[in-house]
């Protein structure tokens, strides 16, 4: 058996005769439920499938519960897809956030896909933290995050992209990004979000009415109902940083975006999650210790 990963290492025989190699596609899943137990968060229900694992750091008595995922296979090539879903049942309060970043590798063809879905009941407080998603070359990623918060429920999600491995000099200039979002209150539809970079990817970061030659780009979303109080707050937040910074409330979704260099972002991103949940929760102004590894 020839198990093959690129066109060129497919043997000449095979290829001789017109045969197509078959690779194997990953199909990863991971789901968390949590609930209030004992005066605590404590985990109720953790489903996980290769290549999603879960772990669970110790956590300081005064911060969130955390749990940290990892993907075993090291990233996501074309083919492959991962659902993950997060649960944080009432007066929960969780972290869940990424051991490394994620990496998408170059595609032969087909997209590989995330697919995310947070479910926040009402007094819960739930962080999805992931670091940043990084692009190779030709990689072709859909990936969709859909989040349900009940009225008195609080979700802070954070999420960065970085075009290219440009510790390599390696731009992502073609392939396929379609990043969506959808954000209901109480099952109402209130944020519709949706970023498509395809075929000509090079083009489009280099515009001056689009990413004006950024390597990277920081989102935030803060929904809450007090999102419209914490607006002042979080323009003060963002602005202190080199990247360029804006912020925004949409129908009760406090928005924040960063765009520059990929350090740039990355401290900005960093700088302000953890100065915005002491702001808007009293948490420790810190982030999980896996940011910093």
């Amino acid at each position: 058996m020839f198990a093959a990963t690129l066109l060129y290492e497919v043997p000449q025989d095979i290829q001789a005769i017109g045969l197509s190699p078959t690779l194997e596609r990953g199909d990863g899943a991971i789901e968390f439920g949590f609930v209030r137990k004992d005066g605590r968060t404590s985990l109720a229900r953790l489903y996980q499938r290769t290549p999603c694992r879960a772990l669970f750091p110790n956590t300081p008595p005064e911060d969130c519960l955390q749990a940290v995922l990892v993907t075993t296979s090291g990233g996501l090539a074309g083919g492959d897809r991962i659902a993950i879903a997060v649960a944080a049942g009432h007066e929960t309060a969780v972290t869940v956030t990424t051991q490394a970043a994620e990496k998408i590798y170059r595609s032969l063809g087909p997209h590989c896909a995330i697919d995310v879905s947070l479910a926040v009941a009402d007094k819960a407080w739930l962080e999805w933290l992931p670091q940043e998603t990084i692009l190779f070359e030709e990689a072709r990623l859909v990936r969709r995050s859909e989040a349900d918060v009940a009225a008195g429920g609080r979700l802070l999600a954070a999420e960065m992209l970085v075009f290219g491995r440009l510790a390599r000099g390696e731009r992502f200039t073609t392939g396929l990004l379609h990043d969506g979002w959808r954000v209901r209150r109480d099952g109402r539809l209130i944020w519709a979000d949706d970023l498509r970079l395809d075929g000509d990817v090079a083009a489009a970061l280099l515009a001056p009415g689009g990413f004006a030659g950024a390597e990277a780009v920081g989102s935030v979303l803060y929904v809450a109902d007090d999102a419209a109080a914490l607006l002042a707050c979080a323009r003060e937040l963002s602005a202190k940083t080199a990247a360029r910074a804006g912020a925004t409330l949409v129908n009760g979704v406090l928005v924040v975006r960063w765009l520059g260099t990929a350090p740039d972002v990355r401290a900005a991103l960093t700088q302000y999650l953890a100065a915005f949940r002491h702001a808007a929760a009293g948490w420790p102004a810190q982030l999980p210790r896996v940011w910093s590894a």
